[in-house]
């Protein structure tokens, strides 16, 4: 991993929590499933099964988020940003299918 969670003291990183979900029921999709996956990989500790933690610049998430739209099938695959930190308040970006969380009710990570 090139990027620890204790290297997060950089003050312009930001930690991110990307979980994905790909549909593999067609042949296509392992691909893709591997392919989200290597790109997570170099930016991130893979965390969970598809689940990652990445301490990203600005520049950085940006660049990771078109490099794996520009991977995923938007209407089968789901990928989430959580961006953490300082911020008690977490943003939340959908890059794909809405797996429709109610935020407005309650929510159990």
């Amino acid at each position: 991993m090139k990027n620890g969670r204790n290297d997060a003291k950089r003050l312009n990183d930001r930690v991110i929590a990307v979980p994905y979900d790909v549909n593999i029921t067609f042949p296509q999709g392992s691909k893709r499933l591997r392919n989200v996956s290597r790109e997570c990989i170099n930016h991130g500790k893979r965390v969970q099964n598809s689940v990652f933690e990445c301490i990203l610049t600005e520049a950085q998430f940006v660049s990771l988020k078109n490099r794996l739209n520009g991977i995923i099938d938007s209407g089968q695959d789901s990928i989430r940003f959580y961006v953490l930190g300082k911020d008690w308040k977490r943003k939340v970006e959908i890059l794909g299918k809405d797996m429709g969380i109610d935020f407005n009710g309650e929510l159990i990570i």
